[in-house]
């Protein structure tokens, strides 16, 4: 679990908390929202769909009210057992939390991933709300017809345009979503930004490079799980990682010409780490191949995909 240590916050008499859902189909910019919001980098991101695998968790708190944002796997057509994983743990969420984000990219337009996701939107009765991402990529006149297409679809209980990246009007959309959030405890401390374990968020920062760094035959072929991860004597953190992949080629692509892509993944995944741990890190990478590691249940559940994580 990670803390920012630079939050604090006066205390009163009554205090709200509760879950909100970011929804959407696949890069929309659900990770890029949820990081601009927590102010640190836990989830990761990627230009190729289906960046998220799991829920993650970062936890918003400002003065009486805590938000805890759930970031949800794209919600996409399945074509694997690892795609029907994805697809159920984003459709579990949208009836556990007070709100629901439904992310669209302005920039591309209405299409048929989002009206996918608004069917399954219609299944529930939270309230969602519509946010309008990438602005700064579109004219402003654009807006007003591409909000009519979207209402035509669904009843929206509010709308809020926003960049995620630059986070013009992120701000806005908090105050919007305050008045979801009813009277409740305190879930985590006023420090706390994500309750993921160190290793998960470790692991997804070494998969993020990975995707950024290969082609198109490797991205959703990729697992990474943490062997070790301790820190030593002298205070440096000691990792070792394994990354697997479905075939004996995608192993010799991710390991690359005498080693030089792997340790290009190290160096960039080290960096991050190092951010998000405050330490200095040392890094082993192992890359292994698991065949057809995604449609097989038990391998699966050894990486750590279960629909009721």
């Amino acid at each position: 679990m990670f803390h920012d240590q630079s939050k604090s916050k006066s205390k009163s008499n009554t205090f709200h908390s509760g879950f909100v859902a970011i929804v959407g189909r696949p890069n929309v910019g659900k990770s890029t929202l949820m990081n601009h919001v927590i102010g640190q980098k836990i989830a990761i991101m990627s230009d190729k769909p289906q960046t998220t695998r799991n829920k993650i968790h970062g936890v918003y708190t400002k003065e009486n009210t805590q938000i805890v944002f759930l970031d949800t796997p794209g919600i996409h057509k399945r074509k694997s057992k690892l795609g029907d994983y994805m697809n159920q743990v984003a459709l579990n969420t949208l009836n556990e939390v007070e709100a629901v984000l439904f992310l669209v990219d302005v920039s591309t337009g209405l299409g048929s991933g989002d009206k996918y996701v608004i069917e399954q939107l219609k299944k529930v009765k939270t309230p969602v709300i519509l946010v309008m991402n990438k602005i700064d990529q579109v004219h402003p006149e654009s807006l007003p017809p591409i909000i009519l297409q979207y209402n035509e679809l669904h009843e929206f209980a509010e709308i809020v345009p926003i960049s995620a990246l630059s986070g013009n009007n992120v701000n806005r959309l908090l105050d919007v979503l305050e008045h979801y959030i009813p009277e409740g405890p305190q879930y985590y401390p006023d420090d706390q930004i994500t309750d993921h374990p160190e290793q998960f968020v470790v692991a997804e920062l070494i998969r993020e490079k990975i995707l950024n760094l290969t082609r198109e035959e490797i991205p959703h072929s990729i697992a990474v799980t943490i062997e070790d991860m301790r820190v030593q004597e002298n205070g440096v953190v000691y990792i070792s990682a394994v990354i697997f992949v479905e075939r004996d080629s995608q192993k010799g692509i991710v390991i690359g010409k005498q080693g030089a892509l792997l340790k290009e993944i190290g160096k960039l995944a080290r960096k991050d780490i190092e951010n998000l741990l405050g330490s200095k890190t040392y890094m082993e990478l192992w890359v292994k191949v698991k065949k057809d590691w995604r449609n097989q249940d038990r391998i699966l559940r050894d990486l750590g995909f279960r629909h009721d994580s």
